[in-house]
């Protein structure tokens, strides 16, 4: 990409410095396709697109293109656990079992829901013998993590429950509301919004999806990353790789299987403008429609697990399902919270501000840490421009 891409969309007065460090990204980091959305204040200040959803045949990022996001779905996850909790039909303090029997047994009938929404529940890898086409059908995954016993002793440790988080809490979405957590989302989150997300992509969706491009590194750096991401004999490779192995940070997840599966922590579809939207709506009113209330904020945002994670090794501050300051690129709010995905991409709110911010890609940088340079520059744009603005 070259410094002449061109930015499409709208920017309100005083945050150009925004769309300049989006145009920057293609210029100097490598950028393929992206979009980044701004609320300030329950309203969009900018909303911008550009660059490839696919290079080769040529397809330019429209409007409408949406792409995984990773991670930032369990964000997703979190609003609806938080909103459950909110309405009195789930309590972060009652054990698990009680929405779910089966996970009870092997040492699990204590564990609060609050931890695994924690990273705190000693279930980061998922045991047994899986195919894709399990974790296709949703049940065989939930049987497995209910069969087995905590890898740590539940609440002593957080350790990054990668793909986990998304099934157990998914399950006990769907224990309580008898939707899938995809269905749920789409019916009482996306819907009333409008938004362009999802957690399992309709097929008559296909056409708009940006086609993701894993990083390309030379043989030495990729031998070193996969030793990391896929050794069976370590706690991070099981989990990162996990279950059985099957997953890495590549093609796989152009395909229809894993487009298509229901995947609550780490395979939502969607643009810039719905993340940023839904983080809008959790701290205030968006067209009529308000998530989440402050105090759920403020519960949702205390600090649960900090420190060392034991699975990946880096630090991880993390309330109640959501990620929190500081484990976001530099300059954010104290009281931020969101999620952010493998390969670059985030969303987060800033109650403090009036802020919702997103951010999606489609060219993936691996980082265990918040320094990916393409999310920070657009932070720190952002909140250069939110200085001057509301100065």
């Amino acid at each position: 990409m070259s410094a002449a891409v061109k930015v499409h969309g709208q920017v309100s007065p005083g945050f150009e410095p925004v769309a300049e460090a989006f145009a920057t990204n293609f210029a100097e980091h490598g950028e393929i396709g992206a979009a980044c959305t701004l609320y300030l204040d329950a309203q969009p200040v900018v909303d911008i697109w550009g660059g490839l959803a696919e290079v080769e045949p040529a397809r330019p990022w429209a409007q409408d293109t949406i792409v995984i996001a990773f991670s930032c779905t369990k964000g997703a996850t979190a609003v609806c656990a938080n909103k459950l909790i909110q309405e009195g039909r789930l309590d972060p303090d009652a054990p698990v079992a009680r929405y779910w029997p089966e996970f009870a047994a092997n040492g699990k009938a204590d564990i609060p829901v609050r931890w695994t929404l924690s990273h705190r529940a000693g279930l980061a890898g998922v045991e047994g013998d899986f195919t894709l086409e399990d974790v296709a059908a949703w049940d065989p995954i939930v049987a497995g993590i209910a069969s087995q016993a905590p890898a740590w002793e539940p609440g002593t440790a957080h350790g990054y429950h990668t793909r986990s988080y998304g099934w157990i809490n998914g399950e006990i979405i769907r224990r309580i509301t008898g939707l899938s957590p995809g269905k749920y989302f789409a019916t009482e989150v996306a819907a009333p919004l409008g938004l362009d997300f999802y957690i399992g992509v309709p097929e008559a969706l296909e056409p708009r999806i940006a086609r993701l491009y894993p990083e390309v590194h030379d043989a030495e750096t990729q031998a070193l990353l996969d030793s990391v991401l896929t050794d069976q004999s370590t706690l991070m490779g099981r989990v990162m790789s996990g279950p059985s192995g099957l997953f890495g940070y590549n093609d796989m997840w152009n395909t229809r299987l894993l487009r298509a599966a229901e995947m609550p922590s780490s395979n939502g579809h969607g643009d810039a403008r719905s993340l940023a939207r839904m983080y809008a709506a959790c701290i205030g009113e968006v067209d009529g429609v308000r998530l989440l209330s402050a105090e759920t904020v403020a519960r949702a945002s205390e600090v649960l697990s900090d420190g060392p994670d034991c699975v990946i090794g880096q630090p991880l501050t993390i309330g109640l399902g959501f990620m929190l300051a500081p484990t976001f690129p530099p300059g954010v709010g104290p009281h931020t919270f969101g999620h952010s995905g493998a390969g670059g991409s985030v969303a987060f709110a800033d109650p403090d501000r009036g802020l919702a911010f997103g951010y999606v890609m489609n060219q993936m940088k691996m980082s265990m840490t918040n320094l990916d340079p393409r999310a920070q520059h657009l932070v720190a744009a952002t909140y250069k421009a939110l200085g001057e603005v509301k100065s």
